[in-house]
């Protein structure tokens, strides 16, 4: 496959993927803000989602103070924000029409519609269960998105690159979610954490769809070191640490090329490491430093892919 046919449709996937992320991580904030709180802390919620996507000093350059309106506009509505969900589906169709050939109808068609649809979206019109209905529409976007990928698409390199692009930028945000969350609910560590903070746990966990899962694995009460497990070391999790990085190593070897030796190793040794660990482990260590290496070893497969395999090299 030419390099920038797997470009395309790598980012493809990955400013799909990232638009899904940033709607969840807004969709928590905003369940959040009907919870009791202590005075500053949502403010303090809203300053960590800018942080968590690499977005607070753009936006104080901007806006100055934090308001909860401000940043929603900013990163879900601004166009001339690069990190925007807009920003994003507009870059994942302009990706996807570059390889129209490459891609299914069925493809093609969620890709443009959901396009066209959020030409009609704006936030001066969307207020309380609308804003909350837009966030579930980028999801449902991109799950439809995903799935007609799944369903349609011929298993070549292609499809590959998707998934590929799919699962590293999952494992990018399913790192970030826990490093920020888990420091503002539990900051003196996950096991001294407030356990009877039932709500704020499960609101993590549904910005990861992970809510009913967590209930059918381990059934009882909600705890930080259970939801930790969940999303680092289950392989069966489908947005976990461990499922990413066995998504990524499968999607590696099939797209191995005489460059990609290094890349294939680094995969291998960061999947073996979720494998074989145990979460007790982890959280000795102290879950911050290993969720900060994680993001470290995530990036730089990044960077080898796209030396490896891709025309461009932004991350």
């Amino acid at each position: 496959m030419l390099s920038r046919t797997a470009d395309h449709l790598y980012w493809m996937s990955r400013y799909t993927e990232r638009a899904e992320n940033l709607a969840r991580m807004l969709q928590v904030d905003t369940h959040w803000a009907l919870l009791p709180r202590e005075v500053g802390e949502l403010d303090r919620s809203w300053e960590a989602t800018l942080s968590m996507v690499g977005q607070l000093d753009a936006y104080r350059a901007r806006y100055g103070e934090i308001s909860a309106d401000q940043v929603i506009r900013f990163l879900a509505f601004d166009e001339d924000n690069p990190a925007s969900i807009v920003s994003n589906l507009n870059m994942a169709r302009e990706n996807a029409r570059a390889v129209r050939g490459t891609l299914t109808f069925d493809q093609w068609e969620i890709i443009n519609s959901t396009w066209l649809e959020l030409k009609l979206r704006s936030f001066d019109h969307l207020h309380g269960d609308a804003l909350t209905g837009f966030f579930e529409w980028v999801k449902l976007r991109s799950h439809l998105s995903r799935g007609a990928t799944i369903g349609t698409m011929m298993r070549d390199e292609g499809f590959d690159f998707k998934r590929i692009g799919t699962f590293l930028e999952r494992a990018d945000n399913t790192a970030r979610i826990l490093d920020v969350q888990f420091r503002m609910l539990a900051p003196d560590g996950v096991t001294s954490s407030n356990e009877a903070d039932y709500y704020r746990y499960r609101a993590l966990l549904e910005s990861v769809s992970a809510y009913e899962i967590y209930r059918k694995v381990y059934r009882d009460r909600v705890t930080p070191e259970r939801i930790a497990e969940l999303l680092i070391l289950r392989a069966d999790m489908p947005r976990s640490l461990h499922r990413c990085a066995e998504g990524l190593a499968q999607h590696l070897q099939a797209v191995a090329n005489d460059q990609s030796t290094e890349t294939l190793r680094q995969i291998g040794e960061l999947h073996s490491s979720l494998h074989y660990t145990r979460i007790d482990l982890i959280l000795d260590d102290g879950l911050h430093a290993f969720l900060r290496d994680f993001l470290a070893r995530i990036n730089g497969l990044g960077r080898r892919i796209a030396q490896d395999f891709l025309v461009s090299v932004t991350i």
